[in-house]
C-alpha cells in the first residue's frame, strides 16, 4: 500500500521556500528587484517599472544592461529551477545546503523594441541540460506576451553535482 500524498500546503510550502532561497541567493536580483512567480513547475520573471532602470530618458525606454541583466537573471534561475526540481518534488533537498549556480559562458541578447517604462516579463526555456553545459532561450514581454521586447540565449557551465 502506497502512503497518502502530502497535503498541497506541505508541497507549496517546499516549494515556495526553495524558490525564496534561489533567488535570495543572488543579491544582483534583489537589486534589480526581480522577483518570480510559480504556477508549479513554471517561472516567470517580473521586473517591476522604476525610474532608475530607464536609460533613454528621452523615449523614455528601460536600458539595455537592466534589460540584458533581466534576461540572463531569468535565464539562471529557470536552469537552476529544472536542476532541483527533482529532488526537491522528492524531498531531497536539505533547507541549508549549499547554493550552487551556473556560470554564464555567453549571453547574446536580442533587442527588438524598446522597453517601454511599465513593468517586464520572461520566461526561460531550458534547451539543453547536461552535466557539464546547458543552453537556455529567453522572451521577454510587457503588455502582449506575443509581442516580445527583447529576447535571449545563453550557454552555462554547470556547477559540479558534489
Amino acid at each position: 500500500m502506497r502512503a497518502p500524498p502530502e497535503p498541497v500546503q506541505v508541497v507549496k510550502g517546499r516549494r515556495d521556500a526553495a524558490l525564496e532561497r534561489l533567488v535570495g541567493g543572488v543579491p544582483f536580483i534583489a537589486f534589480l528587484g526581480i522577483r518570480f512567480d510559480r504556477r508549479g513547475d513554471e517561472l516567470t520573471a517580473v521586473l517591476p517599472y522604476r525610474e532608475e532602470l530607464v536609460g533613454n530618458p528621452l523615449l523614455p525606454a528601460l536600458h539595455g544592461g537592466a534589460t540584458a541583466g533581466f534576461l540572463e537573471t531569468a535565464a539562471i534561475v529557470e536552469l537552476s529551477w529544472t536542476a532541483m526540481w527533482e529532488d526537491l518534488e522528492a524531498g531531497r533537498i536539505a533547507p541549508d545546503s549549499p547554493l550552487r549556480l551556473p556560470k554564464t559562458i555567453d549571453l547574446t541578447v536580442d533587442y527588438l523594441r524598446s522597453g517601454l517604462p511599465r513593468d517586464a516579463y520572461a520566461r526561460a526555456r531550458v534547451n539543453r541540460s547536461g552535466r557539464r553545459y546547458a543552453s537556455v532561450h529567453v522572451e521577454a514581454w510587457q503588455d502582449n506576451r506575443a509581442r516580445l521586447f527583447a529576447q535571449a540565449t545563453g550557454h552555462f557551465l554547470m556547477p559540479d553535482a558534489g
